[in-house]
């Protein structure tokens, strides 16, 4: 039998007056399971959510606010649009529709978002 080495977590994030650091010691076993299935859609989805989250529609996951970077959420639009391209012919129907509608709406915010700042 291994000897089961520990480790510490820190969390870092900022945390409200009065609270402090969570450490955590685990022995390298996650204490809970992934709630979704990692795979091509969920990947895309996240990449999604963050574009969403540069154009000011969702919620900053750490400050909780909503701020528009467009710089950011086009970095976000060309990386899903290179994952189109350079998994062309390799998707099933499903994932390639959901990048297509996926950019299609992301493109058509970023238009509408950028034209109200000009």
């Amino acid at each position: 039998m291994q000897d089961e080495e520990q480790f510490t977590i820190r969390d870092k994030r900022r945390f409200k007056e009065g609270e402090e650091e969570k450490a955590e010691t685990s022995t390298g076993e996650q204490p809970y399971s992934i709630p979704i299935e990692v795979n091509f859609a969920a990947f895309v989805f996240s990449l999604v959510r963050s574009a969403f989250i540069h154009l000011g529609e969702e919620p900053d996951p750490v400050t909780g606010e909503k701020k528009i970077s467009l710089q950011l959420a086009k970095e976000t639009i060309d990386i899903i649009s290179m994952l189109e391209e350079k998994t062309k012919g390799n998707l099933t129907q499903e994932e390639d529709h959901l990048i297509k509608n996926m950019l299609y709406a992301l493109r058509m915010r970023f238009v509408e978002i950028a034209s109200k700042k000009s």
